[in-house]
């Protein structure tokens, strides 16, 4: 039996409609997978930390996965009854996945440029190889806050977090119509970032205050960066968030005092 034979079970007569009739099980899924994490995420970071909480991300992935077994393993007349896409339609959602991939790219590019001027950083940068981008060494921080830094950054890495953000760029690319994907980008984001922060004083316990002050000395990144892992300024203040969560132990309980004012912070 030939290839084309043997896929034919699965693609069914019309490619085009088994095409689309993938994206809207993916996209149904996805939608309710994030749902579920936007909803549960706060309480979970509450009870059991941040750390616990940014696993909760997994469960929309686990969602298209199984949405798409599903349609693998039906007959084509069992499917959902989605229609052929016209051509119309078909151009529709092209240039708008190819919108959506060139403002990621402009950002990207903006991103880049920054960091190339000694504007940029801390971040983490690449998919295959990612490094750590410090910012400049002007003084402004001492050397055992850039290596609270680096220890942040590290926890980036050590998770893959920039291979994440990049299968959220592409999520968001193909389901640009979908507005709880891009609802989600940040809180995923700022999960991403509290479960570093909790990486860090876990291995640094005496660090705490130290680390917070660090948080509040760091300057944002202005421009987003779609591939890659950084200290965002937008949403709710990131650093509001972080620095209040740091007066908390990992389980719940209080952390003891930390010399900073969050008030200072808001926006």
């Amino acid at each position: 039996m030939t290839t084309p034979e043997a896929l034919s079970p699965l693609i069914g007569p019309n490619p085009g409609v088994t095409f689309a009739t993938a994206l809207v099980y993916a996209n149904l899924a996805a939608a309710a997978g994030l749902l579920v994490v936007l909803a549960a995420r706060i309480p979970v970071r509450r009870v059991v930390g941040p750390q616990v909480a940014y696993t909760l991300w997994a469960l929309p992935l686990l969602a298209v996965g199984g949405a798409l077994a599903l349609l693998a393993g039906q007959a084509p007349e069992q499917r959902l009854a989605v229609p052929a896409p016209g051509l119309a339609v078909t151009v529709v959602w092209g240039l708008g996945a190819a919108l959506a991939a060139g403002v990621f790219a402009v950002a990207q590019a903006r991103f880049v440029v920054q960091l190339r001027r000694g504007l940029g950083g801390p971040a983490v940068v690449g998919l295959i190889s990612p490094r750590i981008v410090m910012p400049a060494d002007d003084g402004r921080y001492t050397p055992e806050e850039r290596e609270l830094i680096r220890a942040h950054e590290r926890q980036h890495i050590a998770r893959k977090d920039t291979r994440a953000v990049a299968f959220l760029a592409l999520a968001r690319c193909l389901f640009w119509y979908n507005p709880v994907i891009h609802l989600a980008a940040g809180a995923l984001r700022l999960d991403q970032e509290l479960a570093c922060d909790a990486g860090v004083v876990l291995s640094r316990p005496g660090a705490r205050a130290l680390y917070a002050r660090t948080l509040l000395k760091t300057q944002l990144g202005g421009a987003p960066m779609p591939l890659g892992c950084y200290w965002s300024a937008l949403g709710p203040h990131p650093l509001e968030v972080r620095v209040a969560l740091l007066k908390r132990r990992v389980g719940g309980g209080r952390g003891g005092a930390v010399g900073v004012q969050v008030d200072a912070i808001r926006p």
